[in-house]
């Protein structure tokens, strides 16, 4: 039982700190920036990329996204307001290098493969399999992404730069969507929470009432809660204390301190 409960508190451990390597979106994007770093090694040279920047473009915009997943939920817990707009970062690092490779389909003279084509619709479909990390989180995530990018290796091996070229933009349409519908969630929950201002504004309010309490202040005149000291911040008594209803803005209720 002792183990049991010790790999438990271990595991939750692990969640709270990498939380995101249980994130599909995370997977994904990982997936994406192995297989941008193999076809920019693979398909750009000297010829077509002489002074390396679409190199470096390509790779940077692969690798900001799965960090700022990352970085987005590591902050879950203090900022959901942060958390939301790394998000929102990695979801526009993505659609700048789904450009990247639409640029390179036309730069051959090539559109990208239609929705309807069967191509499209079975690099769509291919679902990712559910991580099931038990108590070594980094070796087994890394190997759950590797496993996860072989399931597309019929695409990313190929010789051919427009077939490698077509998968990776459907993954990065894929990955945009999810982080879409990620974000959509994290709002909901923001609305329904707060952020890391209003925990605080909360937990500071509670330790006022509370202090009150021990100091005998007086109830509310309007509704009989706890009052608090407040400072007022404008008017003729701006900067002199008085109670105020720990209720506010609920109710109004104010005393003058004697």
């Amino acid at each position: 039982m002792y183990i049991c409960g010790r790999n438990m508190k271990d595991k939750n451990i692990q969640i709270a700190n990498f939380g995101y390597y249980w994130l599909d979106t995370w997977v994904m994007a990982n997936v994406i920036q192995l297989a941008t770093q193999d076809f920019c090694a693979r398909f750009l040279n000297h010829s077509n990329d002489p002074c390396g920047r679409q190199y470096d473009q390509m790779t940077q915009a692969a690798r900001s996204a799965q960090a700022n997943i990352a970085e987005g939920n590591s902050r879950h817990s203090t900022s959901k307001e942060t958390e939301m707009k790394l998000t929102d970062v990695a979801r526009a690092t993505l659609s700048e290098l789904a450009n990247d490779y639409l640029n390179w389909l036309m730069r051959h003279e090539r559109a990208p493969w239609s929705k309807h084509s069967a191509e499209y619709m079975h690099v769509a479909n291919i679902r990712l399999d559910k991580p099931t990390y038990t108590d070594d989180v980094q070796y087994q995530s890394s190997m759950h992404i590797l496993r996860q990018k072989h399931l597309f290796d019929a695409w990313l091996t190929s010789d051919d730069s427009m077939a490698v070229a077509n998968c990776i933009l459907v993954l990065c349409n894929r990955l945009i969507m999810m982080l879409g519908k990620q974000i959509e969630n994290q709002l909901a929950a923001f609305r329904e929470e707060g952020g890391f201002t209003e925990a605080l504004t909360a937990e500071r309010l509670a330790y006022r009432t509370e202090q009150s309490k021990r100091d005998d202040a007086p109830k509310c005149p309007v509704c009989g809660e706890t009052m608090i000291k407040r400072v007022a911040k404008k008017g003729i008594n701006s900067g002199k204390e008085f109670w105020s209803c720990s209720a506010y803005p609920r109710c109004n209720g104010t005393r003058k301190i004697e």
